[in-house]
């Protein structure tokens, strides 16, 4: 998998190697993808970035791509994964970067940053807000919320049912997938689902791909997946508790220069609309906090445009 201008190697940081993909040099802007993508969501974000004289990486995440996957369901904690780019910043001969996350990448650069404030001098996130430690066990919580309905981060938390049914033809599952998360979906006319459905068979499996996607994107992730499973990429659902458990007592505000950006179409902005608004209580420095018209969950890939003018924005300030 490769893209113009895009070297890649694997690097060394927390007991794994983690597969990175580079451009430009300068102050350490760290990329972080989510479910189920890789370093190549980012694939626009690469040559503005480098060209505005910033050294931009984007790692394949652990269990993701060519980098590292541990077997255990445990070694998924969002404690282990944020110790993995901590390492990273050193490994890559720095001190401190600004760390961007999109989707579960999101509440990682927000973990980096609130957990290591000495080492990310800066914060971005798309697509998930700030949220801080819940006062419950999150599991529990889902469970209640969702009791006798289908929610997909219930379906993902049993080992091998959603690797199963992605697995079986990864191309369709991921075509189906990022398609109905995109900002030309009304996710309001989608089937309803009952508790016991699973994530795929009702959905529509679209004769078109939307511009943002084409069927070399899609190539490029269902070969990347079809190497790598789902199993590393799903574990991140499982690891809600022990997250939880691990950071007690932890740090609540963030205080280092922030921005948010998410598509105003995006689900996850509709169920977490609470952590949205109170998000100015937590992230105290909250430069940015924008929403893009007409884009759904995939934002960097759907409006590279707008990101990239956002992340610039937001560096400038920094660096200015």
């Amino acid at each position: 998998m490769s893209w113009p201008g895009v070297r890649q190697r694997r690097l060394a940081t927390n007991g794994i190697a983690l597969n990175i993909a580079e451009a430009g040099e300068g102050p350490l802007v760290l990329l972080l993808h989510g479910f189920p993508e890789s370093w190549y969501s980012w694939r626009h974000q690469f040559a503005p970035l480098a060209a505005a004289g910033y050294h931009v990486v984007a790692p394949d995440m652990r269990g993701y791509g060519e980098s590292d996957k541990p077997e255990a369901i445990s070694a998924y904690n969002q404690v282990e994964v944020v110790n993995d780019i901590v390492g990273l910043v050193s490994a890559l001969g720095e001190t401190t970067a600004v760390v961007i996350g999109h989707d579960w990448g999101a509440p990682t650069a927000w973990a980096a940053a609130l957990h290591h404030p000495g080492v990310f001098r800066a914060v971005g996130a798309l697509s998930v807000p700030f949220m801080p430690r819940s006062p419950v066990a999150p599991m529990a919580a889902m469970r209640a919320v969702f009791k006798g309905q289908f929610f997909y981060q219930l379906y993902f938390f049993d080992p091998g049912v959603a690797e199963a049914e992605f697995e079986a033809d990864i191309r369709t599952a991921l075509k189906k997938f990022l398609v109905m998360a995109g900002g030309e979906t009304d996710l309001g006319k989608l089937p309803p689902k009952a508790e016991g459905d699973d994530m795929l068979s009702s959905l529509p499996n679209p004769d078109t791909l939307p511009p943002w996607l084409s069927e070399a994107d899609l190539d490029v992730y269902a070969r990347e997946f079809a190497r790598s499973g789902m199993r590393g990429p799903l574990n991140y659902y499982r690891n809600h508790d022990l997250t939880w458990s691990l950071t007690e007592g932890g740090p609540t505000e963030i205080h280092q220069p922030a921005f948010f950006i998410a598509g105003a179409r995006d689900g996850v902005i509709l169920m977490a609309a609470a952590a949205l608004k109170a998000m100015p209580e937590y992230v105290k420095d909250l430069r940015i906090n924008r929403l893009i018209p007409g884009a759904g969950h995939w934002t960097q890939q759907e409006a590279p445009d707008a990101v990239n003018a956002t992340i610039l924005e937001f560096l400038r300030g920094l660096d200015a």
